[in-house]
């Protein structure tokens, strides 16, 4: 339980957070991995080089301090949190060790400002913090190793099939090494994979969506392949360089973005690699339940558009598939009265049926993200009934989806 005391010595340091806390957190990662360079393993070094991680950190930091005396509005955060932690696999004995080197980062950044009460309130406050989170994660991996197929940390697969989905997307296929059954999973989740690559300094951990539905005896991840560099390094290796017969190692799935049950209508909007969840639940829908569903993909053109024959092959008489094309080829026809050039825009979602009783499901880059979240704002969709994946702070969508407007 934390004191009365470290609650109020915590919350009257938030402000010093709001301006100084990207700069605490990139010490903090910096020292860490001095400090512990087999941590790179676990965490994304793209996302470290270019600012993003430390800058998630940050705002979660700061969230902490406002709101540590109603925990209870961080809810939602402390279970992202937990879900990418499980699928990871990290462990209550890495707590102490970013325990420490935060401490240490917060003092090294603050200097004097950081006295002896602060630094004591901040070492209860984050030990209460990290208690939830290895509470929290302890059963997440305990319903995971008694699900079918389930365990704990990382298991090896094999790659059965690879296929290539788009110009840019590939999936691969994957079964148990050990030939024992593969774990069940929600649709929408995703699991993490872990490369070691020739010529570099650690192993890279990525986390990709599960793009079928859990109704099958493989799992398929479906991969875009970034550009040729440093950032795109994964993604690169496993296009050109995993195929059928090799392995990879797999955490358990995770992750909170997942399809509600439930018959109301369903809406889901794709934007390029953003398809990936929504096609597991896709999947789900049309072989599981007898749910209305209007699929919304939004491509460059044909050349980019995943999946376009799959979702055609699994569609039936409650399916309604939508493609948007902002760049469309010559060849690319788009007369069908569910094809449409440009952009996604409030008359497009208004050829939906029920827009109004449905649940929306969206995923895709940023500014897709912003925009769509603005339409459905302006149909005034209950917020109950929106849903999305987001990588980075809440509010940094919220900023872009007000930018839009």
């Amino acid at each position: 339980m934390i004191t009365a005391k470290t609650i109020e010595i915590v919350k009257s340091t938030a402000p010093v957070l709001a301006a100084h806390g990207e700069q605490i957190t990139t010490v903090f990662y910096k020292r860490m991995f001095k400090n512990h360079p087999e941590l790179k393993d676990i965490f994304n070094m793209t996302h470290q080089k270019q600012g993003t991680q430390p800058k998630v950190l940050a705002n979660a930091v700061y969230q902490y301090a406002q709101h540590i005396d109603r925990l209870e509005v961080l809810g939602a955060a402390v279970e992202s949190i937990a879900q990418k932690h499980v699928s990871l696999a990290i462990t209550p004995e890495m707590y102490p060790i970013v325990g420490e080197n935060l401490l240490a980062a917060i003092g090294e950044v603050l200097g004097e400002a950081a006295t002896p009460e602060i630094v004591e309130a901040w070492t209860e406050a984050y030990q209460a913090l990290a208690d939830i989170l290895i509470n929290r994660e302890e059963e997440l991996y305990v319903d995971g190793e008694e699900s079918t197929g389930g365990f704990r940390g990382k298991k090896e697969f094999e790659v059965i099939k690879k296929v290539q989905e788009s110009s840019v997307i590939t999936s691969f296929y994957l079964k148990r090494k050990d030939g024992t059954a593969i774990p069940e999973f929600k649709s929408g989740q995703y699991v993490s994979i872990m490369l070691d690559i020739p010529n570099t300094d650690h192993k890279h951990s990525r986390n990709y969506s599960l793009s079928d539905c859990n109704c099958k005896d493989y799992l398929r991840i479906s991969v875009k392949r970034e550009a040729a560099t440093p950032e795109g390094i994964v993604s690169n290796y496993l296009h050109k360089n995993i195929g059928e017969g090799d392995s990879l190692w797999i955490g358990m799935p995770a992750g909170e973005f997942i399809l509600e049950e439930g018959e109301q209508p369903v809406v889901l909007l794709a934007g390029g690699v953003g398809i990936t969840p929504l096609m597991s639940m896709y999947k789900h829908l049309v072989n599981k339940t007898d749910r209305t569903v209007s699929f919304v993909q939004c491509a460059l053109n044909s050349e980019m558009h995943a999946f376009k024959n799959e979702i055609k092959e699994h569609s039936n008489n409650n399916v309604t598939a939508i493609t948007v094309y902002d760049q469309p080829l010559e060849a690319d026809a788009l007369g069908e009265s569910h094809d449409f050039e440009g952009y996604l825009t409030l008359d497009i979602l208004k050829t939906i049926p029920n827009l109004k009783d449905s649940a929306f499901y969206f995923c895709g880059p940023k500014p897709f993200m912003a925009a769509t979240l603005n339409l459905l704002k302006q149909l005034e969709i209950e917020d109950d009934n929106i849903h999305y994946e987001f990588f980075g702070p809440a509010e940094e969508l919220m900023l872009m989806e007000e930018a839009a407007v």
